[in-house]
């Protein structure tokens, strides 16, 4: 990131002439013409001008440097030599790497702050019943609509933001999201609570890709493996850290679960003001299609209404499966006119990009596997073990503790010696043991030691290796002007996979007894590391025959 800031600051310095002052101008010599042989010419990645709009070296007015072996440099030659070009050079780069880790800071941490609400609330759903009251299936848009809103608009939303601005498209994102946040603290009713997490979810769908776009944009290609594995274990962290943190903040009042994220919030919102790069769009154009934009969200709008309310409306009802076959007609719809469109929501090119594919669906199944295995360990603490939410989160911590110190300090290594698909395929395969350690070792006695924290620690070391290799597997091949709407898709991915792993999980385990909730979180446990192998199967077959980057780690 250090090189592309201080490429930034030496274009922008380009074109400004060095004012000379007058006792230099004074102090020269008069010349006489004199017949001077032809410079040598310039090398290759020449550019044509050097820092301050000075000429090239041998051109008129600035004759070059002497022979290599020796002489006394022409009278009245004027300039900085090399060794005064390379001094300024070194100047630059060590007073733009400050802004390039603050563009990191404020990226991740509204990543951070984004992700860590989607788990924080599923702590808080019972005291908010508790304090709201109403019907269940009424409380439980308090998370559906979230979950819908959140994954319907986050590729309409990266794409408008590739057209007009990743810094626009973040900037309104983090600020809808912290106002929204403050809304859901303060309300007074579900209604209000529902409508203002609707708003919560349109200001994430415009964050999370941009975030996304806005560090990619600002990292050279080589660099940017490494770059999406710090943003993706960011995000990764605060997933797992949701339960934790919601425990914390329940123990004090349910609200705080909200309220926590407008201090942050408007922290981040600040910063991100003065250090976020101002770039003009590079998308021109069309608008991009609006009867497309409506086909994308309606189309996964259903397919995520069908699979939140599977479990409640019954999976084989008229209602779930009249969503999904509306959801697949409009999504079929989609990709017929994004083939025919001058300017399509989603241009079919970036699903085309390099491992894009094969990546995106790895992440897919690999994002069912996590959700459901989050949710499964929470629900198996409180209803076999009894354990309060405070507990939990703390029981729970060893394991996303494990994901930084992997997906940071390890899995760059390994992806530069083994590649993508190798390291990935590994993450996966471990991540499935994890659960697949639960259901043969766990039962009723409290046996946290040796039958709950291996295998957290196990999910956790996966989590390090997948999740960040995955993403940036599908994302480090997207050209430029498409760094959002790609990293759009990416995300959205793991949030329908995400919902389809809590509603497969809800109905796997049911509403056992208490003489069967062992065997039903077995079986759902299974069901978490069958999905993880299914992940497992496709880095293998989609990513491993890709080269390994050489690029740095």
């Amino acid at each position: 990131m250090n090189e592309v800031v201080a490429t930034e600051w030496w274009s922008d310095n380009q074109g400004r002439p060095e004012t000379a002052g007058p006792s230099r101008r004074s102090a020269e010599p008069e010349l006489t013409t004199v017949e001077l042989p032809d410079p040598p010419a310039p090398p290759p990645s020449w550019t044509g001008r050097e820092a301050g709009g000075r000429p090239p070296a041998g051109g008129p007015g600035n004759p070059g440097p002497p022979p290599r072996g020796g002489g006394a440099p022409v009278a009245g030659a004027v300039g900085p030599g090399p060794q005064a070009l390379s001094r300024g050079a070194r100047h630059a780069r060590p007073a733009a790497a400050p802004r390039a880790r603050a563009v990191f800071a404020v990226v991740c941490a509204a990543v951070f702050l984004s992700n860590l609400d989607l788990f924080v609330v599923n702590v808080a759903f019972p005291d908010i019943h508790r304090a709201l009251g109403g019907q269940l299936s009424t409380l439980s848009w308090v998370l559906n609509g979230y979950a819908i809103v959140f994954a319907a608009l986050m590729v309409p939303a990266g794409r408008l933001a590739d057209r007009h601005g990743h810094r626009a498209g973040f900037l309104f994102g983090l600020g809808l999201f912290t106002a929204a946040s403050a809304a859901c603290a303060a309300s007074p009713g579900l209604g209000t609570l529902i409508v203002a997490r609707t708003a919560q979810a349109v200001g994430a769908a415009a964050l999370i890709p941009t975030s996304l776009a806005l560090l990619l944009a600002v990292t050279p290609p080589e660099r940017r493996p490494a770059a999406v594995r710090g943003w993706a274990a960011v995000g990764g962290l605060a997933a797992a850290l949701g339960p934790v943190v919601g425990g914390l903040l329940v123990e004090a009042d349910w609200r705080w679960v909200f309220l926590i994220n407008v201090p942050f919030g408007v922290v981040a919102l600040v910063a991100a003001l003065r250090v976020l790069p101002r770039r003009r769009p590079e998308v021109s154009g069309a608008f991009p299609d609006a009867l497309g934009v409506l086909l994308l969200t309606f189309g996964v709008g259903l397919l995520a209404l069908g699979l939140v309310q599977a479990s409640s409306w019954g999976w084989t009802s008229a209602k779930v499966v009249g969503s999904f076959t509306v959801a697949a007609l409009f999504l079929a719809g989609l990709v017929v006119r994004s083939a025919r469109h001058p300017a399509p929501v989603v241009e079919l090119s970036v699903l085309r990009a390099p491992g894009f594919g094969p990546a995106v669906c790895a992440l897919l199944l690999f994002s069912v596997a996590f959700a459901a295995m989050l949710l499964s360990i929470v629900a198996y603490l409180d209803a076999a073990w009894g354990w309060s939410p405070l507990l939990v989160g703390l029981a729970l911590a060893p394991g996303p503790a494990m994901v930084p110190p992997v997906a940071l300090a390890l899995t760059g290594r390994l992806v530069g010696r083994f590649g993508a698909g190798a390291v990935a395929a590994v993450g996966t395969l471990a991540f499935a043991a994890g659960p697949a350690w639960w259901a043969w070792r766990t039962g009723l006695p409290h046996d946290y030691a040796t039958a709950m924290l291996p295998g957290l620690l196990i999910v956790g070391f996966g989590v390090g290796l997948a999740l960040p290799t995955l993403t940036a597997a599908a994302t480090s091949a997207l050209p430029a002007d498409r760094f959002a709407t790609g990293s759009a898709v990416v995300n959205m991915s793991r949030q329908i996979g995400g919902v389809l792993g809590v509603a497969i999980l809800i109905a796997v385990i049911g509403s056992p007894s208490a003489r069967t909730v062992v065997g039903a979180f077995h079986a759902g446990w299974w069901f978490c590391a069958a999905a993880s192998l299914a992940a497992t199967a496709v880095a293998a077959l989609g990513l491993m025959a890709r080269r390994p980057a050489r690029g740095p780690a």
